[in-house]
């Protein structure tokens, strides 16, 4: 069982983001970066941790993808020994979780699982999403054969359905039925955002309406400033740009942390 399968209602998961640089094996990566990119990444997971946070997510930010679910091998050692250092460096009950962009889901899981990392974000797993590299046509059933058949389903699978990374492609279909489809593809939670704090909240409503035991991780657009209101209703956040002291990309400021992490568990009480 992996650790998304009883998802607690009152705690609240700040799941903060630590942004790669492009990593060897892509088009922008610069020779002889990646020690540099690698102890950055642990400074950022180490803040998070210092700061209270409950896990992190390493993303690659390699500004060109394949759309396919496909990872060049220098790239996927690259994140592998990464996500190897960043679970080294944090406690065990710090949550460790992997996405390459744009939906390498199994490179991910297969990182995860030899890594000691505990969960990954699939950019899409169920439809279609239409994106600036091109159409991402995720394969659920390859997926969660290949989870399986590398024993990786202590990993939990965090799926978009509604966010930057992810709008349903083809024919209309509401944020609640991508929840419920994605949940039958074998998605442990879900993550969705919206600019918008309202349509956020509405989104967040629809999902547990739909699919009440689905926890909900929100994709982005939370701050110190609606934090409170918006994880009053989710199960978690992934935060990315208000805990970067530079913004997005940046180092991960512990004091943001803190100031992120206290308001969140305000919420808890």
């Amino acid at each position: 069982m992996n650790s998304w399968a009883v998802p607690d209602g009152r705690h609240k998961l700040v799941l903060g983001m630590v942004h790669l640089a492009p990593l060897p094996g892509t088009p922008f990566h610069r020779p002889h970066t990646f020690s540099e990119i690698l102890d950055t990444a642990v400074a950022s997971a180490r803040a998070l941790y210092d700061g209270g946070a409950d896990g992190c997510l390493i993303q690659t930010v390699d500004r060109v993808y394949s759309v396919a679910d496909e990872s060049d091998p220098a790239r996927t050692v690259a994140m592998g020994l990464i996500a190897r250092a960043v679970v080294e460096a944090t406690g065990g009950a710090f949550r460790v979780g992997v996405q390459m962009m744009r939906n390498a889901t199994r490179a991910s899981l297969a990182v995860a699982q030899v890594a000691g990392g505990d969960y990954v974000r699939a950019g899409a797993l169920v439809g279609q999403t239409l994106t600036a590299h091109g159409m991402v046509r995720p394969d659920p059933l390859e997926v969660m054969s290949y989870r399986r058949s590398i024993d990786a389903e202590r990993v939990g699978i965090v799926a978009d359905i509604d966010s930057m990374h992810f709008t349903w492609h083809g024919g209309e279909k509401t944020t609640a039925e991508v929840a419920r489809a994605a949940r039958t593809a074998g998605a442990d939670a879900v993550s969705l955002s919206h600019p918008d704090e309202r349509t956020a909240l509405h989104m967040i409503a629809s999902v547990r309406e739909a699919v009440p035991h689905l926890p909900i991780i929100l994709a982005g657009h939370t701050n110190h400033d609606n934090a409170g209101r918006l994880l009053a209703d989710a199960d978690g956040a992934f935060v990315g740009t208000c805990l970067e002291s530079e913004g997005w990309g940046g180092k991960v400021d512990i004091d943001l942390v803190r100031r992120y992490v206290d308001i969140v568990r305000e919420v808890e009480r």
